[in-house]
């Protein structure tokens, strides 16, 4: 690499990861209506960005990839030459070794370069026209005004809009300039007369002594500076200056829980105004802050049409990936978390779903599948969809390949329900895969998937019809730094549920409580609720109470209620590390401060079910 700063490179790395994203999903639009010249250009401009950043930094590598795809686009948009499908895979496959090269250039190490096979892909087998005969007479008339060859045809580009500079304007009589238009653009490019003035008269065609260069004009009056509205109004920020600030309002939304519990046991009318008003202000704040690391859900999306294609052309499968709620905002380190859990979903809908283009039209299908992947915000959390038309999950296969794996004993196996034969897909080393491939079936995956939901407070649902399709539904809060949590006693301890986990708080009589094949359940009206004690989950000494206190809880599709002591009510909290007596237990998620200044540890919905 050149000789540039780190800040340079660093700034054409975030550029260059953008650009990338965007050509994934332009070449797939591009693919699908090659006619459309708005995405031609946009995706010429793409390649020709990132060779230019390239070339700056001295990336040879990647200067010689971008060129080979941008001398062929750059054919097409002349008229020259027309995209045929190997064209589409070699642009494809550029994508794949550009990422690698940014990869290596973020790492410092070498970029590797493309193979010679992959450039020659983007051979047209075009022969250039010749050029035209009345371009080196022009060129010679202006003595000591000669231009190469790229110069003048990157002036014909300008006065006509066509073909870019690396393409060679086609013979045509489209293309011819007047001597007088010839002489005003020869001015503009070696800093002559500004192009509205009158071109001067064509040299003598004989020699003549030289003419002393006219005096440059006087620099005209510099426009007004822009008012602030209309100057520019980003600026980027080091991720990590963000991530201090939002530690910063952590911490005083934790004073403030503090203080709005001291208020209500000190009866004071000045002291009740001023934490009232810091309570607005720090909302205000919080909020604030909050929008500063939210990024739309696009960024990860736009790398979505790119997997779709590839996974459906390795299969020979028919995909049209439809993205809905692109726009919609998450914190920035939810949305790079979620990239690998939607990219193995999407692929998954793909290779499991998605049946092959006979098969769906005996089945009385459009040969196509359809993958739609969709976004909504939801309050303070965001749900996101992936779901196909596909062939769906049987539960009965599920449950037959478990019993296989000895992922389940047969006696269990039995007592599963259909939404709970669907669970078993997320039983680690399970899949139904008879064969090892690229794409899945190695027998991880979806047990990591639900295992990084988790790590994020989301949950993972599924739902599936035979011969229709299925649907996975991710639902994970807007952000991790500051949690929605309803708070609980089992005792004296004070303890945390993720807000959105619950479902509802009711009040029931111990004499409605039954027990099932050694399960604590409450008859409700339309169904049995399975009950976990929180007290003899913690081992302590179980409370008797005519009254039970009971938390419906939701995990996955199922529910079950916590028996607690006493609901608290609702806080926002700052999630903090395990303390080391709990960490790596399962049922714990974190702990944080509360309002009356005591520490409560954050509750696992998942593992505390699973360990009860």
């Amino acid at each position: 690499m050149s000789a540039v700063t780190p800040e340079i490179a660093a700034d054409f790395l975030i550029e260059a990861q953008e650009i990338l994203d965007r050509l994934g999903e332009q070449l797939v639009a591009l693919e699908q209506d090659p006619a459309d010249g708005a995405q031609l250009n946009a995706v010429f401009r793409g390649f020709h960005t990132l060779k230019g950043g390239a070339g700056f930094l001295g990336i040879q590598a990647m200067v010689n990839l971008c060129h080979a795809a941008e001398e062929a686009l750059g054919m097409v948009r002349a008229g020259q030459a027309t995209l045929e499908p190997h064209h589409f895979d070699a642009a494809q496959q550029s994508l794949d070794y550009l990422q690698q090269q940014l990869d290596a250039v973020g790492a410092g190490e070498e970029p590797p370069h493309a193979p010679a096979t992959l450039i020659e892909q983007f051979d047209m087998h075009v022969v250039a026209a010749p050029a035209k005969a009345s371009a080196p007479a022009a060129a010679s008339s202006a003595g000591g005004d000669l231009i190469s060859d790229d110069e003048f045809e990157a002036l014909l580009d300008q006065l006509h809009g066509g073909a870019p500079p690396t393409a060679k304007a086609p013979s045509s009589g489209n293309d011819l300039i007047s001597e007088d238009e010839f002489e005003s653009l020869l001015d503009q490019l070696h800093g002559g007369a500004p192009p509205g003035a009158k071109p001067a008269s064509p040299a003598p065609a004989v020699a003549a002594p030289p003419v002393p260069a006219p005096p440059k004009p006087a620099p005209a009056a510099k426009p007004a500076a822009k008012p602030a509205s209309e100057a520019e109004q980003t600026i980027r920020v080091d991720t990590k200056r963000l991530d201090a600030i939002v530690n910063l309002v952590g911490e005083l939304v934790l004073s403030r829980n503090r203080l709005k519990t001291l208020r209500a046991r000190i009866r004071d009318e000045e002291l009740d105004r001023a934490v009232s008003s810091l309570d607005i202000a720090t909302a205000r704040l919080q909020s604030a802050v909050m929008r500063t690391r939210m990024q739309p859900v696009g960024k990860v999306f736009s790398r979505f049409p790119k997997v779709a294609r590839d996974v459906a052309r390795t299969l020979q499968k028919e995909v049209d990936l439809e993205l809905v709620g692109a726009d919609t905002e998450l914190d920035r380190n939810l949305v790079e978390a979620l990239a690998d859990p939607l990219v193995h979903l999407v692929r998954n809908a793909i290779d499991h779903g998605v049946e092959l283009p006979d098969l769906r039209e005996a089945c009385g299908k459009p040969r196509q599948g359809r993958v739609r992947l969709s976004a909504q915000q939801e309050g303070d959390f965001v749900t996101i969809e992936i779901r196909d038309d596909g062939a769906g999950i049987d539960p009965e296969r599920l449950r037959a390949k478990a019993l296989e794996k000895g992922l389940i004993d047969p006696e269990a196996a039995a007592r599963l329900s259909h939404d709970e034969c669907l669970q078993l897909i997320f039983l680690p080393g399970f899949s139904t895969k008879a064969e090892v491939t690229d794409i899945s079936g190695r027998g991880v995956g979806m047990d990591v998937v639900q295992s990084r939901i988790r790590e994020l407070s989301g949950q993972i649902t599924i739902h599936s019809d035979v011969g229709r399709g299925s649907r996975f539904i991710i639902r994970v809060p807007l952000t991790l730094a500051i949690l929605p949590t309803l708070l609980v006693q089992a005792g004296e301890p004070v303890y945390a549920l993720p807000l959105a986990r619950v479902l509802e708080v009711l009040h029931a009589p111990a004499t409605s409580l039954r027990w099932f094949d050694g399960q604590a359940v409450l008859d409700r009206q339309s169904h049995t609720l399975p009950l976990v004690d929180l007290r003899q989950w913690l081992d302590v000494e179980p409370m008797v109470a005519p009254l039970l206190t009971v938390v419906v809880l939701q995990m996955g599709e199922q529910r079950f209620g916590l028996v607690v002591d006493q609901v608290r009510g609702r806080e926002e909290v700052v999630i903090k590390p395990l303390p080391r007596a709990v960490r790596g237990l399962r049922g714990y998620a974190g702990a944080t401060l509360i309002g009356d200044g005591r520490m409560a540890l954050i509750l696992d919905v998942d593992g505390l079910r699973a360990t009860a």
